[in-house]
């Protein structure tokens, strides 16, 4: 099962990366379609997610893929809805909150993460 969920998380992860880098490109081989404008900055929130998805579904015994999945994601996710603002690409009603709000999860995620990181050194120095 985990030679499988490997498998599947590194399509993923590559398929993402290949959205946000060229949008276009990929759908076209894959939907036969040409896109422009906002679509290309929705197929890079959807490469995005697959990154996320991808990270979160890793097997691994940690237990912290989804922490770290999700961190990717918001963070990405933040970073592209500020670029295409900044670019004036894409300027909705509720572009800058959901900056602001993806500005928020990825301070609480990294704060969770960071406390999951101390309880696990302290946890070892203990057991040592």
């Amino acid at each position: 099962m985990k030679k499988a969920l490997a498998l599947a998380s590194v399509v993923e992860a590559a398929t993402g990366i290949f959205l946000l880098v060229s949008p276009s490109l990929v759908v076209r081989l894959l939907l036969g379609a040409e896109i422009d404008g906002v679509a290309a900055l929705v197929s890079r929130v959807a490469g995005i997610s697959l990154i996320g998805l991808a990270l979160a579904c890793w097997p691994n015994d940690s237990g912290s893929q989804p922490l770290y999945g999700m961190l990717t994601y918001s963070a990405l996710v933040m970073l592209a809805l500020f670029a295409a603002g900044v670019r004036g690409e894409a300027v909705g009603l509720l572009l800058w909150p959901a900056v602001v709000a993806h500005a928020i999860l990825v301070t609480l995620l990294l704060r969770a993460a960071i406390q999951g990181r101390e309880r696990q050194a302290s946890a070892f120095r203990k057991a040592s």
